[in-house]
């Protein structure tokens, strides 16, 4: 059995979007937001179904989506953030708190979150992959829409 990959745009239009991202690597999360609030408005979200909650890093991300998760105003979630290798283990804890925090409000509130936060070796390699905001975005609004 072939597994159908959905590439098109859909229409997202009812849907309320809540966005965290990080203040951290600023260079890179703007860009991984303007790349967001690009897919969203492809797909037809209406910029007042949209909030923006910015936090200084990507471990404070989990937290600020938990409460746009306990308030029950979202349909979808993303996370973003950018994460780069340094010389000292810190990058490995920042990113397991980072990326089981995320996972922890999708599994404990019941609701998509499309992860966005960039775990990188280099400053290069997350400069690459900058336009994985919409990626994320398009994620959590096609889940949102499994769930309705």
């Amino acid at each position: 059995m072939k597994i159908e990959q959905k590439k098109e745009v859909f229409d997202a239009s009812r849907l309320k979007v809540g966005i965290v991202v990080s203040r951290f690597n600023n260079e890179i999360t703007e860009k991984l937001l303007e790349s967001a609030l690009a897919t969203l408005k492809d797909h037809k979200v209406n910029e007042r179904n949209i909030k923006i909650v910015s936090v200084s890093g990507s471990v404070e991300v989990p937290f600020a989506l938990q409460i746009l998760a306990k308030s029950k105003k979202f349909d979808c979630l993303v996370a973003l953030g950018a994460v780069i290798k340094g010389e000292t283990d810190h990058y490995t804890y920042v990113c397991k708190m980072a990326q089981e925090g995320v996972l922890r409000v999708m599994l404990d509130y019941s609701i998509p979150v499309g992860f966005g936060i960039l775990m990188t070796d280099t400053q290069a390699q997350a400069e690459a992959r900058m336009e994985s905001g919409g990626s994320a975005a398009s994620a959590a609004l096609e889940l949102a829409l499994i769930k309705i």
